[in-house]
């Protein structure tokens, strides 16, 4: 039962935070000139059309359960890259709004959490409060990990959009390594180091901003 309930708290906010971390990326470049993604669909809310069995559902739950550290990924939007205005510029535009949106999510879930507070159901309350918690945790671990300028991540991609040409290029060449990159790092229990500074900042920003 325990772990029944602990899955109906953390799918909403974990689904919500893939889900629209990848279809902001899908808008951000249909507005920039990249119809792409909606032509195939992937600007839909439904993350069946976003999952990935492994990035999605296998290596979270793993994590989570070996570590209590969740960390996933959805299939990726396709962002044909010559069909932007702007290539360099936009790209790098394209890859920060899925970041943005978790920022944003974050927000709104700590939002939750504060009317959850409001409430005077006990049963209310304390539902709004943990799927809140774990919807500010979430997003902002998906933020900051994406935020780390290492391609593929997409803070990768905007520190390529920044570079001269000729340093984006060398960065472009780490790409098929990056991910082992990151996974190493996790192994090592490194990962956790970097990150923990960047989220205590920007948790305690957005709970200061609402109010809690």
């Amino acid at each position: 039962m325990e772990l029944i309930i602990k899955i109906a708290l953390f799918a909403p906010p974990v689904l919500l935070a893939i889900t629209l971390h990848e279809v902001a990326h899908g808008w951000a470049a249909r507005y920039l000139g990249d119809p792409t993604a909606a032509s195939l669909g992937r600007l839909s809310l439904n993350p069946i059309k976003h999952i990935d069995p492994v990035g999605t559902v296998i290596v979270p739950a793993v994590l989570f359960v070996m570590s209590g550290f969740m960390f996933g990924w959805a299939k990726p939007v396709p962002v044909d890259m010559q069909r932007l205005n702007d290539p360099k510029r936009d790209m790098a535009l394209v890859a920060a709004a899925g970041p943005a949106s978790n920022f944003v999510m974050a927000f709104l879930w700590a939002l939750v959490i504060k009317a959850g507070f409001m409430t005077e159901s006990d049963v209310v309350r304390m539902v709004l409060v943990e799927m809140g918690k774990v919807g500010v945790g979430i997003n902002l671990v998906l933020m900051v990990l994406n935020l780390i300028p290492i391609p593929p991540l997409d803070g990768g991609r905007v520190l390529s959009g920044v570079l001269p040409d000729r340093l984006s290029t060398v960065l472009a060449k780490i790409e098929p390594f990056g991910m082992f990159i990151i996974f190493g790092l996790l192994a090592m229990g490194l990962l956790g180091l970097f990150l923990q500074g960047p989220l205590s900042f920007f948790q305690t920003f957005i709970i200061k901003s609402v109010g809690l």
